[in-house]
């Protein structure tokens, strides 16, 4: 008796929330209000963006979808008529559509409250999004070279997780001579060069590419919108790192939050993301990471990693 009350109780609740769904779209002309101060976290792919999205999502004046959006935001700009080069934008792609089709989105889904968002690309359209909603605020999250490539590897081997919207790929990759056969994470400028390349290479080439690219973006934003902070202080010290970002954006860092972040950060989402510094050094691929840590030295220095 007690499933079946559960299994009706979430029923009810996924058709009163697909209801309201409907409903705000409906509405959504009436109320054509954009979207006001969303918070945009940004990083290379494994950096710990999902940590501290899930972390931000904590906060009862931001709402997120507890999901990635890519697939929403490509739709706007797709990469094939792109010619595939990037998934890179400028502020010369933003339009009043394009920012209008995301505020009737967000509002659809989360209604009129302030949004928390993350996606894999974002990270390279920092101008584009900072010409859509002007008043947004950036949280930069930066990992140290070592450990982020480290997270690539094995996520490239994550392909039907990390690679899916790859599916249509116009080339044939095959990375360290075919282990590799779907591209993963995100298309940087000059990416087609690495098709045959090995993998540590190419992880060293996202790595620096994406955050070359953050940084660069970043010194054109006002400060009062830029927010950076290291993985490994966010995991060193949570609760004041913490206390420190939700000031930057605006929100109360109260008890009942601290307390939603410390649950929040004591649960791995699973042994791929177990929370753990340095795992590079005791990993398979630790003499494939040392041979292309010269390759990021600069990007990693310019990030404040003064080790390599």
């Amino acid at each position: 008796m007690k499933v079946l009350l559960a299994k009706i109780t979430k029923n009810l609740m996924f058709y009163s929330r697909r209801g309201l769904q409907w409903l705000r779209g409906i509405v959504w002309p009436l109320v054509g209000r954009r979207l006001q101060r969303p918070v945009f976290v940004v990083g290379c792919s494994r950096a710990g963006t999902t940590l501290l999205y899930k972390l931000l999502s904590q906060a009862p004046e931001l709402r997120s979808l507890n999901r990635e959006t890519h697939d929403v935001w490509i739709d706007l700009h797709p990469l094939a008529e792109r010619e595939w080069s990037s998934h890179a934008l400028g502020s010369d792609h933003a339009s009043d559509v394009d920012r209008d089709a995301m505020s009737r989105y967000f509002y659809r889904h989360l209604g009129n409250r302030r949004v928390v968002d993350k996606n894999n690309q974002n990270g390279l359209c920092i101008p584009y999004l900072h010409a859509l909603f002007p008043d947004a605020t950036f949280v930069y999250v930066k990992r140290s070279p070592g450990d982020n490539i480290n997270s690539l590897m094995h996520g490239w081997g994550k392909a039907q997780e990390f690679g899916t919207w790859a599916d249509t790929l116009p080339e044939n990759v095959q990375i360290s001579g075919g282990r590799y056969q779907r591209w993963c994470f995100f298309l940087a400028e000059g990416w087609r060069n690495l098709l045959s390349a090995e993998i540590e290479t190419v992880c060293a080439f996202q790595y620096r590419t994406m955050n070359e690219a953050i940084m660069l973006a970043g010194a054109a934003i006002p400060s009062s919108q830029w927010v950076e902070i290291k993985y490994e202080d966010l995991v060193a010290n949570a609760d004041a790192e913490l206390a420190a970002i939700f000031r930057a954006c605006g929100v109360h860092y109260s008890d009942a939050l601290q307390a939603a972040c410390k649950k929040t950060m004591a649960t791995p989402f699973n042994e791929f993301s177990e929370i753990r510094l340095d795992k590079w050094k005791s990993g398979a691929h630790t003499q494939q990471i040392e041979q292309v840590l010269g390759e990021v030295s600069a990007v990693a220095h310019q990030m404040g990693y003064f080790e390599q």
